[in-house]
């Protein structure tokens, strides 16, 4: 029985696969039982004989692929939903987030059950002049509209109860959206600051340019998706 499950959508990331199992398993393996679930999101490079080494190597590894490229949010619902665990850990594959952040996660859930999410505010991010500037201005756009409080939506690193995940409306792109659905939804979250790492190998599937006429069209999305949702009230039964 898993505690938790540490779900990682990849593509074409075959020289950070092994690595990230090995600093997961280093990092996790003094703490509650958990399981890796890699969701390759229709790789053409050699990243799914590495997820192959990868299971072989370690038993907590599962491997999931999508027929076709479906993007990050659906991977992350992929995974969740053959996740073995009450909790979700989702996480980059490119390494850039830090396996050592999790046991720090896991003691805020620890001492606030209440909480649905952990999200992962990243520290000195290592990044461009112009990435820094494009995610500020984009989150400070966000946080005016959305009012979610959350300087950095962005992280990939975060801790979500597998049910409240799988309970919000699933659209591509949701994942950089979660602390304000999950607070529209009527559940409680925390922001934690967590370390950020240059990418070792591969290289980044997004632009700057791209991700801001993406972002833009799924904020005013998401606005509008929250000004109607209506919470019912409790119904018990009689």
């Amino acid at each position: 029985m898993v505690s938790y499950s540490v779900v990682i959508p990849v593509l074409n990331e075959q020289d950070n696969i092994l690595p990230l199992v090995e600093e997961l398993v280093a990092a996790l393996s003094a703490g509650p039982a958990f399981e890796v679930v890699f969701v390759d999101d229709g790789s053409t490079d050699d990243t799914p004989a590495r997820l192959c080494e990868a299971k072989a190597r370690f038993p907590m590894v599962r491997v999931l692929r999508h027929a076709a490229k479906s993007g990050k949010s659906a991977g992350l619902r992929s995974g969740a939903r053959a996740a073995r665990g009450d909790w979700v850990v989702t996480m980059d594959g490119d390494r850039q987030n830090d396996p050592a952040d999790v046991p720090r996660m896991l003691e805020l859930i620890a001492a606030d059950p209440a909480l649905a999410l952990v999200a992962g505010n990243r520290r000195r991010r290592q990044d461009t002049v112009w990435k820094k500037i494009a995610s500020r201005t984009g989150n400070g756009i966000r946080r005016a509209l959305l009012h979610d409080a959350c300087p950095d939506t962005a992280c990939g690193l975060k801790l979500i109860r597998r049910d409240v995940l799988l309970g919000l409306p699933f659209f591509n792109g949701m994942h950089r959206f979660f602390p304000a659905l999950v607070q529209g939804h009527g559940h409680r979250y925390a922001n934690l600051l967590v370390n950020d790492r240059l990418r070792a190998a591969g290289t980044s599937k997004y632009t700057n340019l791209g991700r801001a006429f993406v972002g833009l069209f799924d904020l005013f999305g998401v606005v509008w998706l929250l000004r109607r949702t209506t919470l019912p009230p409790a119904a018990p039964e009689v």
